[in-house]
């Protein structure tokens, strides 16, 4: 039996997010439309006879009890009763508290290495369902459709056609957003305008060509508004060329969609922020058993 399994854990952009009624448990009913990106973390997981080990390098994630692939490696042997123990190292890339999913691709980059190397995998379908329990963005991240449509809390998906790959510019503000922070501004803004909410459209979002150039999101207003700096990163976007911009999930990173990739320097400089250049993907690698 194989013992070691290797998996890039993608980003993701939520190319347009709506947040609709907060819910009886705190949360939000959201709809969003998802793309994976070739930027990731590396994952490798390693099956054995005891203990439980995560080592994290690249970023500073926070102690390794609360680490959500940790969480995702018990969920996942809780449910199979497999494996007696396990160690994961992750090599971050994925920019840290910026909206693009990096502890939650983690997370589902441990589930499918673990179903990978099982001796009585679980399949896709219930890794969505231990998926939906660690977090929001997890089903989508566990699953191999590259586009999707995800409403509930996001462990409702749809697949979506292939947008083919298209080139994208990520500016990162040196600044992470808390989910919880965004969501009660956006609360509080919403309380105090008395807002009802409206049938939502989602027209055109078939083709990179017809994406409207503003994203929707509706965590965006609430959160430049604290952070004046994501309303400059955008423009600066657009005024580079960008098709489409706004900010990925619930920030602080911002993203444009480009024909031709700027001159990341040149970004750097407008943006007064960090720039990662990538693209978006048309399909999903499998896992790489190793050993």
């Amino acid at each position: 039996m194989s013992t070691a399994a290797r998996v890039v854990a993608h980003a993701k952009l939520n190319l347009l997010l709506h947040v609709l009624d907060r819910r009886s448990d705190g949360y939000h009913d959201i709809a969003t439309w998802l793309v994976r990106l070739a930027l990731g973390d590396d994952v490798v997981v390693r099956v054995r006879p005891s203990g439980r080990d995560v080592e994290c390098r690249g970023a500073d994630v926070g102690p390794p009890e609360r680490n959500l692939a940790l969480r995702a490696a018990e969920a996942y042997l809780h449910a199979a009763r497999w494996p007696a123990g396990f160690a994961i190292e992750i090599d971050k890339r994925i920019p840290v508290g910026g909206g693009l999913g990096g502890g939650s691709a983690d997370a589902a980059a441990v589930l499918r290495a673990l179903d990978a190397l099982a001796p009585e995998p679980l399949g896709e379908d219930r890794l969505i369902e231990i998926a939906a329990r660690l977090g929001s963005d997890v089903p989508y991240l566990v699953a191999t459709d590259p586009v999707a449509f995800a409403t509930g809390r996001g462990e409702y998906l749809l697949a979506m056609p292939s947008l083919g790959e298209a080139n994208v510019a990520l500016v990162c503000p040196p600044f992470g957003v808390a989910t919880k922070d965004a969501y009660a501004w956006l609360d509080a803004d919403r309380d105090a305008a008395g807002w009802q909410p409206k049938p939502v459209r989602y027209d055109d979002l078939y083709s990179w060509r017809s994406f409207p150039l503003d994203m929707p999101n509706d965590l965006e207003a609430p959160v430049s508004r604290r952070h004046p700096e994501i309303a400059h990163c955008i423009q600066t976007l657009r005024d580079a060329g960008a098709r489409s911009a706004g900010m990925s999930g619930s920030g602080s990173t911002v993203f444009g969609v480009f024909d031709e990739l700027p001159d990341a320097a040149t970004l750097e400089r407008a943006a007064d922020a960090p720039v990662v250049l990538t693209h978006t993907l048309a399909r999903i690698d499998e896992v790489d058993v190793i050993d």
